[in-house]
């Protein structure tokens, strides 16, 4: 079974080209649901972040504020590795048992769509192929704003706190620019289909 990774920063629109690999017919596994389910109320790894980051961070039901959490760790490398400690075993083991399951149902093709593949700790041993969504940084800039209601100073700050995606496309196998249209996007997203199911041993 080929193993492909989907990646790229902040606001790139990788779910959203992750959305069309679906429509075309791949098999997507999204690791950042995978994250948010390992940090559920009564999850280890969300007593841990309770333990490390305290209670302040808490919705009025127990979860954890992504938002909060987000303005703690997106501006302090330390505790992002404190969290990123937390929580990535439980992501991996997860994410392996999903693809298991693939290999058992005799799936030849699986996108693994997250965000971190290339950085320390991330999926690259993980995968046969690496997709990278770019997008310009003014358009980043603008859909962070417009969806987290943030400031510009502190959309570009989340920016700058990530890997730059230059570093990213250097080990890219395919690269697939979202700045556009999504009908530009779609027709990137089917070329690299095409490509990428080529040599597999029946069409998808």
């Amino acid at each position: 079974m080929k193993i492909i990774g989907l990646t790229g920063n902040i606001a790139s629109g990788k779910t959203e080209v992750a959305n069309i690999f679906k429509q075309l017919g791949a098999k997507v596994i999204d690791a950042d649901k995978i994250a948010r389910e390992v940090v559920e109320p009564g999850e280890i790894a969300w007593k841990e972040i309770i333990e490390e980051f305290g209670n302040n961070i808490l919705n009025t039901d127990g979860s954890i504020n992504r938002k909060k959490l987000g303005e703690i760790v997106f501006n302090d490398d330390t505790k992002r590795e404190q969290l990123n400690r937390i929580t990535h075993p439980r992501i991996m083991t997860k994410l392996k048992e999903l693809i298991d399951k693939y290999k058992k149902e005799n799936g030849n093709l699986v996108i693994v769509e997250a965000a971190l593949i290339v950085e320390k700790g991330g999926l690259l041993n993980l995968i046969d192929e690496l997709i990278v969504v770019v997008t310009d940084e003014e358009t980043q800039v603008e859909r962070i704003m417009k969806r987290d209601g943030l400031r510009r100073d502190e959309a570009l700050s989340r920016i700058k706190s990530q890997m730059p995606i230059s570093e990213k496309t250097k080990h890219a196998t395919h690269v697939i620019d979202n700045s556009g249209s999504l009908g530009e996007s779609r027709k990137q997203v089917e070329e690299v289909w095409e490509k990428i199911t080529t040599e597999l041993p029946q069409r998808l």
